[in-house]
């Protein structure tokens, strides 16, 4: 089978459009610490919830809005949420402002045009938005300002990091820092640059941990996603891995990082040179990362999105420390059974033995990674945990490992009652039955693995 070449760069693409008269060129072609929610599941009766405001691969005028509970399965909340009123939205990065309402700032033209001004705009809802203004960004013989993301800093104060070039070359792109001046977010600060970084670099994107500014930064000539470290905003920073350092891969732009429930982070990025949109997630400080994963559901449709974490309340409610049994959601005679060690999912009824009734009965306990998930017994104090992807019950060997495999985070299920449950050391990977056993896997974004993967809990049979 043939594969895609890879599509050129934004920068590649303007050169080539440069040469060319206007006739013939058609239109073609983001904050903060960790977000507002902390590193653990969230309580009972609580949930995770993400939000990316993406505009769509096949239009730069509108963009929409989509949430999930786990930053895998994204769900459409609503199409074409936001059209400002002139010029385009592209690279919309999203935060929540301490007065309550979400903000988006944009890029307001088209790739090929020159682009001045970033866009702002404001919603209560995530759903609805009002637009704000386009601000001129002040530098000398600007040409572009592109892909601002916003950028909430240890002291609240709110920046917006955006990458500008000048008429003198306008394909070399420099991240610069615009740091609000007021709380309702219409005056900033003149520009400056993120020393270290230099230019030729777009769509940087910050995160902080602890005293250390983290940038996720494209380099424009090598088309791959670099990382460098300061210890102030501005920097100077150092550079420290370039090439395909994380094994993303080349063409690859728009990263925006966010921490997971269990203390790992993501990062997304447009992966414009294959029109696939990946993640990949990292659990030692950035050093490595996972393999990069197509996301679900908006793949192929979103383009260059940031990521807003909050956690919300109305999420699965589920009591401690009582025993219940689990009913399959789209499957209502079956329950969970352990069968020599294994988790399946057999029909049970009143006429079932009272052995097949105490082998379908757990103690649903407070998570052993993780207080805020969920683990459980069965009738001999053994634990559900996931090994080599199977549902099975072992005992507690005491180890780290252990307890990431047999915690699970509660997410909303596909129908009133049902809950998911996500495993909490690989995220986006779910217990799900298929040929009635249960297993670990990572969700499709479809409505029957969504089925399938739902169980409500019901009083014990035992």
């Amino acid at each position: 089978m043939s594969t895609r070449p890879p599509t050129p760069s934004r920068r590649t693409l303007l050169r080539a459009m440069a040469a060319l008269p206007a006739s013939a060129v058609l239109l073609g072609e983001l904050p903060g610490l960790t977000g507002t929610a902390l590193a653990a599941a969230p309580p009972s009766g609580s949930a995770t919830r993400y939000t990316i405001v993406p505009f769509l691969n096949s239009n730069d005028g509108t963009v929409n809005v989509y949430q999930s509970d786990d930053a895998t399965d994204f769900r459409l909340l609503k199409s074409s949420a936001y059209t400002p009123p002139g010029n385009r939205i592209r690279d919309a990065s999203v935060f929540k402002h301490t007065d309550g309402y979400y903000y988006l700032t944009y890029t307001t033209h088209t790739w090929q045009d020159v682009s001045t001004t970033i866009g702002f705009a404001r919603s209560s809802d995530r759903a609805n938005w009002t637009f704000l203004y386009d601000y001129t960004v002040p530098i000398t013989n600007l040409s572009r300002a592109w892909a601002p993301e916003w950028f909430v800093d240890g002291d609240g104060s709110v920046n917006v990091i955006v990458s500008c070039s000048v008429t003198s070359n306008e394909w070399i792109f420099t991240p610069y820092r615009l740091k609000a001046t007021n709380s309702a977010l219409t005056a900033w600060t003149s520009p400056v640059a993120l020393s270290g970084i230099g230019s030729n670099h777009i769509d940087t994107y910050i995160v902080r941990t602890g005293s250390t500014y983290h940038a996720f930064t494209k380099n424009e000539t090598t088309k791959y996603i670099e990382y460098a470290t300061a210890s102030s905003l501005t920097g100077p920073y150092t550079i420290s891995r370039t090439g395909d350092w994380a094994g993303w891969g080349s063409y690859r732009e728009g990263p925006s990082v966010i921490q997971l429930d269990n203390g790992g982070w993501r990062i997304f990025f447009d992966g414009y040179g294959d029109g696939t949109y990946y993640y990949s997630d990292s659990y030692d400080s950035f050093a490595t990362w996972s393999a990069p994963t197509a996301l679900p559901v908006v793949s192929g449709t979103a383009r260059h999105f940031t990521v807003v974490k909050e956690t919300v309340s109305g999420g699965p409610s589920l009591a401690r420390n009582v025993t219940r049994s689990f009913q399959s959601a789209n499957y209502s005679t079956r329950y969970w059974q352990a069968q020599s060690s294994l988790l399946n999912l057999p029909v049970v009824t009143a006429s079932s033995t009272a052995a097949e009734k105490s082998a379908s009965t757990f103690t649903v306990v407070a998570g052993l990674a993780d207080a805020n998930g969920y683990s459980f017994r069965d009738s001999s104090g053994n634990y559900l945990r996931h090994w080599d992807f199977r549902a099975r019950f072992d005992a507690n060997d005491g180890t780290s490992t252990f307890a990431k495999d047999a915690t699970f985070i509660a997410r909303t299920g596909s129908s009133s009652g049902a809950i998911r449950w996500e495993s909490y050391n690989y995220p986006g990977y779910y217990l799900r039955h298929y040929n009635y056993q249960l297993r670990v896997e990572r969700t499709a974004g479809t409505d029957l693995f969504r089925q399938d993967s739902s169980f409500v809990p019901v009083g014990a049979w035992g």
